[in-house]
C-alpha cells in the first residue's frame, strides 16, 4: 500500500483528501503545515505528498525547497487555492511535480497521484526490473538468469522496498513501520537478520548490493 502525506492547514479539506485517499487504496498520514511534514517524514515512510501552499509556520514553497535541497526527490503535487500563472511558474521551478488549483476534482487527483507513482519508477503493475533481475510482487518471486527463487513474504517486501528507491537510506526503524506493523514488538534486529537473509540468496547478483549506512540503516545500490 502507498503511503500518501497529506499537507494541508484546512481541518475538513484534510479529512476530505484523506478519506478519498482510503476510498482508492491508498494510506494517508497527515500533517497540518510544513515543518510538522517535516517531522512526520523524519518518522514514516511516505511514497508522494499532496502539498497545500498557504499554511502557517511554513507554507509550501518553503517546504519543498527545504525538501528539495536535502536531495529529497518525493513526487510532490501542489494543491492550492492559488492559481495566477506566476504561482504554478514558482511551484515547478522550486520542484512540485504537479499542481492543482482548488477546488480540486477528487477522480482527477487520483489519477495525478497514481501517474507520479508511475513515473516515481514505484511499478503499479507489482513487477520490478534491475538488470537482469526480475521481482514479482503477486508471486513473491525474483528471477535471475540462474532460475526463479521464492521468498518468504519479509524478505521479498524488504527486498522490493529497497530496491523500488535504490539509493535511500531507510531506517530500521522505517523499514519495521512499513513491513512488519507500527505496532509490532518484534525487535529492530529483525530486519539485520532478514537483510543478511537476502544477502545470503543474492551473494554474487551483478545487479545491485545492499549497503549498510552505519549508524542509520540500509541502502540497496544499483551496479552500473
Amino acid at each position: 500500500m502507498f503511503h500518501i502525506l497529506v499537507v494541508e492547514d484546512d481541518a475538513n479539506t484534510r479529512k476530505l483528501m484523506e478519506a478519498v485517499l482510503r476510498q482508492n487504496g491508498y494510506e494517508p498520514i497527515s500533517a497540518r503545515d510544513g515543518i510538522e511534514a517535516l517531522e512526520v517524514l523524519d518518522r514514516k515512510h511516505v511514497d508522494l505528498i499532496v502539498l497545500d501552499i498557504m499554511m502557517p509556520r511554513m507554507d509550501g514553497y518553503e517546504f519543498t525547497e527545504t525538501l528539495r535541497s536535502s536531495g529529497n526527490d518525493l513526487p510532490i503535487l501542489m494543491v492550492t487555492a492559488r492559481e495566477k500563472p506566476v504561482d504554478k511558474r514558482r511551484g515547478f521551478l522550486i520542484g512540485t511535480d504537479d499542481y492543482m488549483v482548488k477546488p480540486v476534482d477528487e477522480e482527477e487527483m487520483v489519477l495525478r497521484i497514481a501517474a507520479l507513482l508511475r513515473r516515481a519508477k514505484v511499478v503499479n503493475e507489482h513487477k520490478l526490473t534491475v538488470g537482469s533481475t526480475t521481482l514479482d510482487y503477486d508471486s513473491l518471486t525474483v528471477t535471475v538468469p540462474e532460475g526463479v527463487l521464492e521468498l518468504p513474504r519479509k524478505e521479498f517486501l524488504l527486498l522490493f522496498k529497497l530496491l523500488s528507491y535504490s539509493n535511500k537510506i531507510f531506517t530500521r526503524r522505517q523499514l519495521m513501520d512499513e513491513i512488519w506493523d507500527m505496532d509490532s514488538d518484534t525487535d529492530e534486529r529483525t530486519v539485520d537478520v532478514h537483510i543478511n537473509r537476502l544477502r545470503d540468496h543474492f551473494r554474487g547478483n551483478e545487479d545491485f548490493d545492499i549497503v549498510t549506512v552505519r549508524g542509520l540503516g540500509y541502502k540497496a545500490v544499483k551496479r552500473a
